[in-house]
This record gives structure tokens, sequence and C-alpha cells, in this order.
């Protein structure tokens, strides 16, 4: 899994490529969790490029959101297509998370 990083101002996009699965859920856990320290929490995840996601996968979208609760903060997903977003219903986890169409939107947010 490739996950690209850019800066909006304050604010760090990660976006990972790829099914969020197995090992890659633990690449972006621990990349994530290293931006939520850079970023004073400003971080928004693009799931637009994330196909599918396993529980793997969906165990490392609540670690990042639980690290981010700590803090006072909701892990802000935007992007996510229907798969990802019937997995996440499903599971009863969407609620979890602060959901956006696109980047711009979950940015403007942090406002």
């Amino acid at each position: 899994m490739q996950i690209e990083t850019e800066l909006h101002g304050a604010v760090t996009v990660l976006k990972p490529r790829g099914p969020l699965v197995t090992n890659d859920a633990g690449i972006l856990r621990e990349m994530g969790s290293d931006t939520i320290a850079d970023s004073m929490g400003r971080m928004v995840i693009d799931a637009s490029a994330i196909v599918y996601l396993d529980s793997n996968g969906i165990e490392a979208l609540l670690d990042l959101a639980d690290e981010l609760a700590d803090a006072g903060r909701v892990l802000k997903l935007c992007g996510s297509n229907e798969t990802v977003r019937e997995v996440l219903e499903i599971t009863e986890t969407s609620a979890m998370f602060e959901h956006f169409e696109d980047v711009p939107s979950a940015v403007r947010s942090f406002l």
C-alpha cells in the first residue's frame, strides 16, 4: 500500500491507495499516529483510494480515532466509496468518525 501525504495549511491529509488490510493497516496506524503527534491532531484520512478494508483496516482506523479522542478530537474521513461506507455501517463503527465528501470540506472543518 502506498500512502500519500499532503499538507493543507496546518492540516495533514493521508491518502492510502489500495486495500486497507493486514500489514498495510499497521503501516497506516503507525503513520497516522506519527501524523497526529506532528500536527496536533489536525489530520484527515482521504479514503477515496481505499478499495476495501478488512477487520485489520477497521481496527487501524478505530485505533487512530481513539488516539484522537484522547486529545478531544475526532478522526475525519473523506471520499469514502460505497464499499467502505457499508463496511463501517455494518460493523457499527461509522459513528466513530466524521465523514466528509472531499478533502477541502474536511480541511475546512478545522476552522
